[in-house]
């Protein structure tokens, strides 16, 4: 049986529908509406913006299928572009060539809330891992870092953990 949150509503100011919902509000900010697109099982709204005035110039357009959809689709972008900004920010690669060879060196960082922390890793040119080890989460991967890494033989960074 599907809980009262999962089921289709279409009202003027309220739509459910696919997993979203878009909820119009009135703009605290000023005397126009607002839309709120939030996604299923999620507290806070994946996207905010104005929303069309009715003909009455008082009341708020209603919502529509065709509203919704759009509004879907550019909250799913939103989200996207959220994660993708996430991932660049927790995943760093660079390359380093010794002996005509690429080593690929990476760092993940594992967003942990009581005692987060990365892996570094080194990858050869076929993709098989070379090494890992456990370093700070504030461990700062650059070029320099890298080289020197793969030159000491993949040994743990000193003071990185």
């Amino acid at each position: 049986m599907s809980a009262p949150d999962d089921e289709p509503l279409h009202e003027a100011r309220l739509w459910r529908d696919n997993g979203w919902t878009a909820q119009v509000i009135k703009n605290e900010d000023d005397e126009g509406w607002a839309v709120a697109m939030y996604k299923a099982g999620e507290s806070e709204p994946a996207l905010v913006g104005p929303w069309t005035m009715g003909r009455d110039k008082k009341n708020p357009k209603p919502l529509d299928v065709n509203a919704f959809n759009t509004l879907v689709k550019t909250a799913s972008e939103v989200i996207r572009r959220h994660e993708q900004q996430l991932h660049a920010q927790l995943n760093k690669a660079l390359y380093v060539a010794r002996d005509g060879q690429w080593t690929k060196v990476s760092l993940e960082i594992v967003p942990a809330e009581d005692d987060p922390y990365a892996w570094l890793r080194a990858h050869d040119a076929a993709g098989e891992q070379l090494a890992q080890v456990k370093v700070a989460a504030n461990f700062r991967l650059s070029q320099s870092a890298a080289e020197q890494w793969v030159d000491a033989g993949f040994e743990r960074p000193a003071g990185r953990d």
